[in-house]
Formats: structure tokens, C-alpha cells, sequence
């Protein structure tokens, strides 16, 4: 058993050279020999076995963190696909989320077709809430880009009206206005009070000139403002500041009128006439002198 741990009778398997009589004889050597030779034999066995095993542990843990970091991936994409994006305010609302969410509470303004500046919702929420403060007026100003559930923007902001405040009560003193950009139009309506401040002019003036004229200009800013104080001015009682009007941007024909026409064919006219005569008469001219001469 001792000759079997020995380390010369493992050589073998640590050196593939053949066996030679030096190495016969040094089996035969002491038994101290052999036993001070089984533990460095040993311990190198060891770190040989700890080193095979090293490079296989990190192989399942560098699996399981690449799968973690796959399934924080795959969660974090649906969580953006598949939740709901939260609005800021009211500025991304759609055109039925209007009518569901009812009117702004700290704002005047629903700019669904954002289009309003950060300054222009500002001057109206003074504006207006300097009005409520003292007429006890509310009025509330929606821009959407296109309607599809109503034919024009009139019927849209009766409907935002009703469904806002139900009852005649609740909506004698609110007004709405409506502002429909890819149409280029505009309405306003409001509760028996509110049309009764305005007055019928004032509200056919701002529906024909402010919202229209300006949102044709794409000046989306000024023709909602402008309503804003236009419609203000009238519940004060204020001379009406009145509206834009429609800017004459017809060009110049290139083409005559009837009567520079017939000035220049006259003209022509004219001058084909001396010209045939001079065709005819001068050749003729010059003949009669050369058979005069002979």
C-alpha cells in the first residue's frame, strides 16, 4: 500500500516517459522518503481540482444575471407600451376627453390642439379670473385640431355646454368658446345670462372676424386672446375693441383690360398699315425712277 502512494508509482500519470532503472531504484528508497513526498503530492492535487472548478462556478451566476437583466428589460417594455401615458392638465386631452373630463378647475383653457403659448394661457387665466371675480362670469376656451363627432364647431360647444353643466341653472352664467384649427372656424355659446351680457353682436363679431380671420393667419394666440377681451369689454359694458379684418391679398393681373386692348390694337392697327404701305409704295417708287431714267 505504501509502494501504491508513492509518488514515483503515480509518475505514470504525471510524466508519460518511460520508466528507466534510475527510477526502479528510487522506489526502493526509505520509507521517509516516500511519506515526505505524499503531502506536496496531495496539496497540488487539490489546487489542481479547486482550479478545475473555478472557471464553472461563474458560468450559472453570470446566467441568472444576464436572465435578470433580461426580465427587467421585458417588464420595463411593457410597462411603457402597454400604461397609459398621464397627461399634463388638460393639454393632451382628445375631443371626446373634453366633453368626459368637464371643465378645467384651475385653468380657463383646454388647448387640446396645442397651440396656445405658456403667455397666452396665462394673460387669460387673469383676464378671466378677474372677470368671474367681479361679474361672477365663468368662460372657458377650448382649441381642438379636428372634430369628428360633430359637423362644426357651433354644435360641438352646444354639446361641451350641456354636458358640462346640465341643468339651465348651472350654466346660466358660463360661456364656451370653441376654436377648430384645421377648420379654420370658431363658435361661441353660453347660458341665457352669459348671451345676454355678450349681446348678439359682439357674439356674431367675434365668430366671423376674431376666430376665423386669425386662424387663417395661423395666429391661433392672438385670435384667442382677442375674443377673451372682445367678449370681456362687452359684459363691462367697454367700447368694443373690435376685430381683425380680412387683409386684401389680391395680386396684380398680367392680363389687359378691354380697354387697353383696344388702345393697342389700334396701335397695331397703325403700324401694319404704314408698313404695308411702305412695302408697296416704295418698290413702285423706285421702278417708276429707273424706267423713267431710260
Amino acid at each position: 500500500m505504501e509502494t501504491i502512494l508513492s509518488p514515483h508509482s503515480l509518475s505514470p500519470l504525471f510524466n508519460p516517459k518511460p520508466s528507466s532503472p534510475k527510477t526502479l531504484l528510487s522506489s526502493l528508497q526509505p520509507k521517509s522518503h516516500s511519506l515526505s513526498l505524499t503531502k506536496p503530492i496531495t496539496s497540488s492535487l487539490k489546487k489542481h481540482q479547486l482550479q478545475s472548478l473555478k472557471p464553472s462556478l461563474p458560468i450559472p451566476t453570470s446566467w441568472f444575471s444576464y436572465a435578470q437583466q433580461g426580465l427587467a428589460a421585458l417588464a420595463l417594455t411593457l410597462a411603457l407600451n402597454f400604461s397609459p401615458l398621464l397627461p399634463s392638465g388638460n393639454a393632451l386631452a382628445s375631443e371626446f376627453d373634453v366633453l368626459n373630463e368637464g371643465p378645467p378647475k384651475e385653468t380657463y383653457v383646454i388647448d387640446d390642439a396645442g397651440v396656445l403659448s405658456r403667455v397666452t394661457r396665462s394673460d387669460l387665466k387673469r383676464l378671466l379670473s378677474d372677470l368671474e371675480s367681479r361679474k361672477n362670469f365663468h368662460i372657458n376656451f377650448i382649441t381642438v385640431r379636428k372634430l369628428t363627432s360633430k359637423a362644426d364647431a357651433f354644435e360641438y360647444a352646444d354639446q361641451v355646454l350641456e354636458r358640462w353643466y346640465p341643468s339651465v341653472e348651472e350654466g346660466n352664467d358660463k360661456g364656451i368658446v370653441v376654436l377648430v384649427t384645421s377648420q379654420k372656424e370658431g363658435a361661441v355659446t353660453g347660458g341665457p345670462a352669459f348671451v345676454q351680457a355678450v349681446g348678439e353682436t359682439i357674439l356674431d363679431a367675434t365668430v366671423s372676424e376674431n376666430l376665423p380671420v386669425l386662424a387663417t393667419e395661423e395666429k391661433y394666440n392672438e385670435a384667442v386672446y382677442s375674443s377673451a377681451k372682445r367678449l370681456v369689454a362687452a359684459i363691462d359694458g367697454l367700447p368694443d375693441p373690435g376685430g381683425p379684418t380680412f387683409k386684401d391679398n389680391k395680386r396684380e393681373s398680367n392680363f389687359k383690360t378691354k380697354e387697353e386692348t383696344e388702345e393697342k390694337r389700334g396701335q397695331f392697327s397703325l403700324v401694319v398699315g404704314g408698313l404695308l404701305v411702305i412695302a408697296f409704295v416704295v418698290p413702285m417708287a423706285q421702278y417708276y425712277a429707273y424706267v423713267s431714267r431710260k
